[in-house]
């Protein structure tokens, strides 16, 4: 699933997370959302330790880490992308903006730059569809956005 070694001060982190829960099974998004914000995802080994501490399955953990598409499996740029493929953004070019970025940052959908600065993910509507193409860089929303665009862009983050 990944090479994320689980080490003594990340099973403490764990911990305390939980305990501020009060080891609560019922609490396990809020417990997963917070154990997220330390790690940047949430793989196998950190499910486990979670799973442990809220004396509940491996299998829960995982069935609501992979339910809701806020919660990640896999590690995360500094800076992560978000290309919205809508029916407005995709028929307005959001294809293109897509291949752009695979080639500027040389990473595929789903991938991290090699520095680490920058993941690259497609998701289904931010609910901006005047704006389209519409790309987030964390919470930030670009609107119209367009191949040519996409250096400028990006240098904003250097």
């Amino acid at each position: 699933m990944s090479t994320f070694t689980l080490q003594e001060c990340h099973k403490n982190t764990i911990k305390e997370i939980c305990a501020s829960f009060h080891n609560e099974p019922g609490e396990l998004i809020n417990v997963l959302h917070k154990t997220q914000g330390a790690f940047g995802y949430l793989p196998e080994e950190v499910q486990r330790e979670v799973a442990k501490y809220l004396n509940i399955s491996v299998a829960k953990v995982y069935g609501v880490v992979t339910f809701y598409s806020f919660f990640t499996m896999t590690p995360k740029g500094r800076y992560p992308i978000s290309v919205c493929m809508g029916t407005a953004c995709y028929v307005r070019g959001a294809e293109k903006v897509v291949d752009a970025l695979m080639r500027e940052l040389e990473i595929k959908v789903g991938g991290v730059s090699t520095d680490g600065k920058f993941s690259l993910d497609c998701l289904r509507c931010v609910g901006a569809c005047g704006l389209a193409p519409v790309m987030q860089i964390g919470d930030k929303v670009y609107g119209r956005v367009e191949a040519s665009q996409l250096k400028d862009i990006l240098a904003q983050y250097e």
